[in-house]
């Protein structure tokens, strides 16, 4: 099969829509399927102009977002993506985007024919109201309602959002969750040298944010959170991983936490494993990838029950939920169990254990199902049984 993968983000950029593609092609090169990308031009004038393992490439100009240089909203090109299937028509199109870019393929798939699945990665109605706006959701959901009810299917990571679109009129949801590397992410990579740069020896407890810096991420809760935790238990570590706009507040505001930006995927599991609480107070995410990578390297978490947390923790045995949009609650969790290292190494244990259960094979085959079917629901249109 042939497949066409339409996004404005790829790696090695750093975001949940990115990893997710990567870690769904590498699996779809291994089972031998033909793929094509469709994204704008890279930020990185360094890049290669082919990405590995595709079969054809079509690269457009793009617009960075501001605040985010690396980010880019691709520009329409339907002429320069008909030429593309004209020579090179793929079985079906997965478009990740709903932007300018992703408008442009559905109109060109419509118009030839093929087959269109829609995946739902950014919860664009919350960006609304964290960036000012949000009087302009209920525009923006119409809008996206009437692109993704014209595909075969849209791919959802959760119940409760597949719920939630259901609610406001989206058709033909298919859920599909995300995989976690094991390997990767493990309690066996935890690095005491790496403690002793934060300042803790192996029974003093570190809480740890990896993500960005930015105000959808709800980082207002975060430092309150930091601070609560602080008053607690002194003798604490916290780390940040991640860069954004907000990032030089964050800092004046919370003097004592070790800033450390982007790191390494490699810095990055010795991190997770080294850490003791995970924190993630965030309700933008539509799955949050960041909650399972925590899991697997063996930390609890403190989590507003929604997105990954919600489909992955049960409260209390292997971490921590709660409502969400209960900030005061969230505190209280974290700052009670921060005080209790027999239970956050027992959730901990046990998120281990819940994480071995997201598998990036499987969530392929939830993928490739839903391809297929797109396919036998446009065949079946498009050439009729006459009788």
């Amino acid at each position: 099969m042939r497949i066409c993968l339409v996004s404005e983000t790829w790696s090695p950029e750093i975001n949940g829509v990115a990893h997710t593609l990567l870690q769904l092609s590498q699996e779809l090169l291994a089972r031998g399927m033909s793929l094509q990308l469709i994204r704008p031009h890279p930020a990185d004038a360094g890049a290669p102009r082919r990405t590995r393992g595709m079969q054809a490439e079509l690269r457009v100009p793009g617009v960075a977002i501001p605040g985010y240089r690396a980010v880019r909203i691709g520009m329409p090109a339907a002429r320069r993506i008909q030429r593309l299937w004209q020579k090179q028509r793929p079985d079906v199109v997965y478009l990740a985007t709903q932007g300018p870019l992703g408008w442009s393929a559905r109109r060109v798939a419509r118009r030839l024919g093929i087959p269109l699945v829609a995946g739902w990665h950014t919860n664009f109605d919350h960006y609304c109201g964290d960036y000012g706006v949000p009087w302009l959701a209920p525009t923006l959901m119409r809008a996206l309602r009437h692109f993704h009810n014209g595909c075969q299917a849209t791919l959802v990571p959760t119940r409760q959002q597949a719920e939630e679109l259901v609610r406001q009129g989206f058709e033909r949801l298919e859920l599909m969750g995300r995989g976690i590397e094991h390997e990767r992410f493990s309690p066996a990579l935890r690095c005491s040298e790496l403690r002793r740069r934060w300042g803790v020896g192996e029974h003093r407890p570190v809480a740890l944010y990896v993500g960005r810096l930015a105000a959808e991420k709800n980082l207002g809760l975060l430092r309150e959170t930091l601070h609560a935790m602080r008053s607690a238990r002194p003798d604490m570590a916290q780390v940040i991983v991640g860069d954004g706009p907000a990032r030089r507040s964050l800092e004046k505001a919370l003097p004592d936490v070790h800033f450390n930006g982007f790191i390494s995927p490699e810095a990055l599991s010795r991190h997770y494993a080294s850490a003791d609480l995970f924190l993630f107070p965030s309700l933008s995410e539509t799955w949050g990838n960041v909650v399972p990578e925590a899991m697997a390297s063996g930390l609890a978490v403190v989590a507003y029950r929604h997105a990954a947390a919600a489909e992955l923790i049960d409260s209390g045995a292997n971490g921590v939920t709660v409502a969400a949009g209960d900030a005061a609650a969230f505190r209280e969790a974290a700052v009670a169990l921060c005080q209790q290292p027999a239970r956050y190494a027992r959730m901990g244990r046990a998120a281990r254990l819940r994480s071995l259960a997201c598998r990036w094979p499987a969530v392929a085959d939830t993928f490739l199902f839903a391809l297929e079917q797109a396919r036998e629901v446009t065949h079946a249109t498009t050439h009729p049984c006459r009788i």
